[in-house]
């Protein structure tokens, strides 16, 4: 029996434990934390997506714990419509996006993974492309190894070199809270270098995000800098805003990937934020790193030529990414002259013209 090693519990990893272990591999989960778990905070899932887990046999699983997104929209601060999404003719045409915790998701993959098959707490000191995998608890060694640990892969040292993430330029605030009053509605909210958005989940919650320019490192920006930030914006901001409980805020700067020349080295594959790690802007990151599981047990099963995972999965990470990093830098623009023309552009486009923009990310399907 072939066996596969991952390096790293997330959302990707147990993905692609999964798909192996559906196509009969021995499966191997190293994880550097001692608990798999998620912090709190909202995931949106594409239609793309939930192909990607349907072929994993838990597209049901999925949609039993997720609401899905019947409205969607980009306003202006003051609450004016600059953009309406057509939830119903994608619904229609890929099928229903979806909202759901992080936290669920992940629960989700891991009660279908043997628990034998998920080591905690241990540390991959090297990865050699001969699948050999070097760890805190002796050595592993797969036919194919998969470096899944996240934006600051160390396995992808051993794909292609030392690769630094880069900064977009702003920071990021999550948190779930429990507004008083229900809020049937999601969208987002673009003012001059700041964005404010949210969506509910299926038990009441609401997952709020928000984003500001902001240098790398700076400190503080909790709810008092929320609240003055975005305290003036349209309801229901306001009403979120005196709904978050201060300890729950998650702030993190933005940071990507620069395109890497392969996603593959011997046995050694990447997958997820380890190879094409994106800005939030178009909620795929999660996305992608599912369908490179499904595609990477396929390829491995067929010939094992992992070349034809990076050929094939590259390209299309690579062109999500950039249109994620181009919507932030449009929602993210700040002198007065930009912003006016980007929300009069934003009025200007017709409907059919967003969902064609939106074909080459939603319109994929599994192998």
């Amino acid at each position: 029996m072939p066996k596969a090693v991952r390096v790293g519990g997330g959302i990707g990893g147990l993905a692609t434990a999964i798909a192996f272990a559906l196509r009969g591999w021995e499966i191997e989960v190293l994880e550097r934390s001692t608990r798999i778990e998620e912090v709190g905070a909202g995931l949106s899932l594409w239609p793309n997506a939930l192909r990607a887990l349907a072929a994993l046999g838990l597209g049901e699983t999925v949609r039993g714990l997720a609401r899905e997104e019947d409205s969607a929209g980009i306003r202006d601060s003051s609450g004016r419509w600059l953009s309406r999404t057509d939830t119903e003719t994608i619904r229609v045409r890929y099928g229903s996006p979806v909202m759901m915790h992080r936290a669920d998701l992940l629960a989700i993959l891991r009660a279908a993974i043997p628990e034998h098959a998920v080591h905690t707490g241990i540390s991959v000191t090297e990865v050699q492309a001969d699948g050999t995998v070097v760890h805190s608890a002796g050595t592993s060694a797969g036919d194919v190894v998969v470096g899944a640990d996240g934006i600051r892969s160390g396995v992808r040292r051993a794909v292609c070199g030392v690769i630094e993430p880069r900064c977009s330029g702003y920071t990021a605030w999550r948190v779930v809270c429990t507004p008083t009053e229900p809020i049937s509605d999601m969208g987002e909210s673009w003012g001059s270098g700041e964005r404010f958005g949210y969506s509910t989940l299926p038990d009441g919650r609401v997952y709020c995000f928000a984003t500001a320019d902001m240098a790398a490192g700076t400190r503080g920006g909790g709810l008092l800098e929320l609240c003055a930030r975005f305290g003036s914006w349209h309801e229901p901001i306001p009403a979120l805003l005196a709904a978050i409980d201060e300890t729950a805020i998650l702030k993190h700067d933005i940071y990507e990937l620069p395109p890497l020349k392969t996603y593959v080295a011997g046995r050694i594959a990447l997958i997820g934020d380890a190879a094409h790690a994106m800005t939030p802007n178009l909620g795929q990151g999660a996305c992608q790193a599912l369908e490179d599981a499904v595609v990477l047990a396929h390829v491995a099963t067929r010939d094992g030529d992992l070349t034809r995972y990076d050929s094939e999965r590259r390209p299309r990470t690579q062109m999500i990414r950039k249109r994620s990093r181009l919507i932030g830098t449009v929602g993210q623009l700040s002198s007065p002259t930009a912003v006016l023309a980007r929300n009069a552009l934003l009025r200007s486009v017709p409907p059919t013209m967003q969902l064609k923009s939106l074909a080459p990310v939603l319109d994929w399907e599994c192998c």
